[in-house]
């Protein structure tokens, strides 16, 4: 086959579009011709791609209230040597989307699994925020009660790192002033409509980028929200190992150090680890 690839008894985890259909890779497009099965999380939604690009393969519907119970039969087929592609309705699989527990399944089951890299609304929104990019932490969607969205928040006030999550439009407005409560008049963008004719980028304060969204009738499409760190904080450039020291006097155990001290920095808790057996060779 072209490419030199075998597809035989693989997943494969294909990125699709976020919204302009032309935002998708060959390689996506060769192996979901070549696939025996495409797994959609909707497939209504995946049939206009097909349509798009000529790709006449069978589909089955995978999302958050089958895949309990499809995950099992896909893996037979699989293992019976039938290759599947999962998609989700855009962006890579898996990010907030199902694909877990099938993944899961097929690392356990000795079933090659291999990502086809694509689009993704985080890496596209944190691209264009303007917000600093060198460390991000992804949080997903923030909860929709309000007391628990807050208390996630403010859990995040010390990481040295740009923040984006996911948002749903009806809650915007409500979530930018929980945002302005628990971390400050911070820089936010919030990224609507990502790729589409009516992409937009509002840049501002918490405060100013709530008002703008409020002065609106409603506030429509897919929202990705990103939060910039808090204005005049200076760097912290306490040695790892000091800053792990001093928490551990604070009556944390040493993991919760490590973790603490990745999370302020913006590092990796294998960062930290690391940095911490390296001094010990010194």
């Amino acid at each position: 086959m072209p490419g030199g690839e075998s597809l035989s008894g693989t997943l494969y985890l294909v990125g699709t579009p976020i919204g302009n259909l032309e935002d998708i890779t060959f390689r996506a497009v060769r192996v979901l011709k070549e696939v025996d099965l495409i797994a959609c999380e909707d497939t209504r939604h995946t049939r206009k791609l097909m349509d798009r690009y000529g790709i006449g393969k069978p589909t089955v519907s995978y999302h958050e209230h089958n895949e309990l119970q499809r995950s099992p039969e896909l893996i037979a087929k699989l293992l019976g040597g039938t290759t599947v592609a999962l998609v989700s309705d855009a962006g890579m699989p898996l990010i907030c989307d199902p694909g877990y527990r099938l993944v899961r399944a097929a690392i356990d089951s000795g079933i090659r699994v291999e990502a086809v890299p694509g689009p993704s609304a985080v890496l596209t929104a944190l691209a264009a925020s303007g917000l600093a990019t060198d460390s991000f932490h992804f949080g997903g969607f923030l909860p929709a009660k309000s007391g628990q969205r807050l208390r996630e928040l403010e859990g995040l006030k010390d990481y040295a790192s740009t923040l984006v999550f996911y948002e749903a439009p009806h809650r915007i407005v409500e979530t930018l002033a929980a945002v302005e409560q628990a971390l400050g008049n911070r820089p936010v963008v919030v990224a609507r409509e990502l790729t589409k004719m009516h992409e937009e980028l509002l840049r501002g304060t918490a405060a100013e980028v709530r008002a703008a969204l409020s002065a609106r009738e409603s506030v429509r499409g897919e929202i990705t929200l990103l939060i910039g760190k808090r204005a005049g904080v200076a760097e912290d450039d306490t040695p790892l190992t000091d800053a792990v020291d001093a928490c551990v006097a604070q009556g944390m155990s040493r993991m919760e150090a490590i973790k603490t001290v990745a999370h302020r920095r913006g590092l990796s808790k294998r960062e930290v680890y690391g940095a911490l057996e390296k001094s010990k060779g010194r």
